[in-house]
């Protein structure tokens, strides 16, 4: 069976509203994607760290509980785990406040046995920073070594828009490892203060990768790929309880139709047919919309047993 292998940040987002907190859940980008993808029946496995305490606890708890392997989430008895503070607006977007410990260096991960056409995710600041570079890198080439298929979700924020020059390096090195880029409009306006999806892809992604999806919110996914491939995905209206979590669950449902539609890395290396973008842009935008409908950072659980159900077949 094809695994998905992530590596990325643990955090407990506290959610406020009108001033007051709503909730607090489990997440990380990459995790929250995993959460999804252990929900549909994927076999799933993060790489992490978290402190030694009661929000390490529940994290551990909750990967468990939702089919994800915790078992190379690294504990540390004298760091806090972090948290957010996560603050909804009147279109329940969410602006971040981040609180994490940063009195220690990075330990060293060990990796879980990656095969042929398994998946690596990664992204946000944490697939870029120099604190976790090292490990970041060891598994990149570990799993390009191995065959896999590397995704790569750009997510990186205005928070760190003053570290642009100091991570590009290492940004320009991912998207060298990847096989698909994915990142938002606001992630090129930060970088490259530009966010028309072909002026990106031409003069910032092509280069190093050939399959670039640009999302722009609740505007279209605009598809680029080899070939001359070029297609508009819009993006079907829906009440949203939460934007949190959108683009990660995006992340979730592509790699799902991946699995679902048996793409492996050679097929996407020969060039992928519009019949297959359009499936794998069905499930991303699938995946993102049931999470928007919900408070939570990831699919419901009963969405999550009917993806289970379809990926069986």
């Amino acid at each position: 069976m094809r695994k998905v292998i992530g590596i990325g940040e643990t955090i407990l987002d506290i959610i406020f509203r009108d001033g007051q907190p709503i909730g607090a859940y489990p997440g990380g980008s990459t995790f929250n994607s995993l959460i999804s993808l252990g929900r549909a029946g994927a076999a799933t496995c993060f790489i992490s760290e978290t402190g030694n305490d009661r929000v390490g606890d529940k994290i551990i708890t909750f990967l468990n509980e939702n089919g994800v392997n915790a078992d190379h989430v690294n504990r540390h008895p004298d760091r806090k785990s972090p948290i957010s503070l996560a603050f909804l607006n009147e279109h329940n977007d969410a602006e971040y406040l981040f609180y994490k410990d940063q009195t220690n260096n990075l330990s060293d991960f060990t990796y879980p046995c990656i095969q042929t056409d398994d998946i690596v995710i990664l992204g946000s600041y944490y697939a870029v920073s120099p604190a976790t570079r090292p490990q970041v890198v060891g598994l990149l080439d570990y799993a390009r070594n191995r065959g896999a298929i590397i995704y790569y979700d750009v997510n990186f924020r205005p928070a760190h828009k003053n570290e642009v020059m100091r991570i590009t390096p290492n940004l320009l090195e991912n998207l060298e490892y990847a096989d698909i880029v994915r990142g938002s409009s606001e992630d090129f306006e930060t970088l490259y203060k530009k966010d028309d999806p072909d002026k990106v892809y031409n003069s910032e992604i092509s280069f190093y990768c050939k399959r670039f999806i640009h999302t722009q919110g609740a505007g279209a996914v605009e598809v680029r790929a080899e070939n001359a491939f070029k297609k508009r995905y819009p993006v079907s209206s829906t009440e949203t309880v939460s934007t949190i979590g959108a683009g990660d669950n995006f992340n979730a449902g592509f790699i799902y139709g991946l699995l679902r539609l048996g793409i492996t890395r050679e097929k996407i290396e020969q060039g992928l047919s519009e019949e297959q973008w359009d499936g794998l842009m069905r499930y991303a935008q699938l995946f993102a919309c049931e999470c928007c409908k919900s408070p939570y950072n990831y699919v419901p659980k009963e969405f999550g047993e009917r993806m289970k159900t379809e990926l069986n077949q």
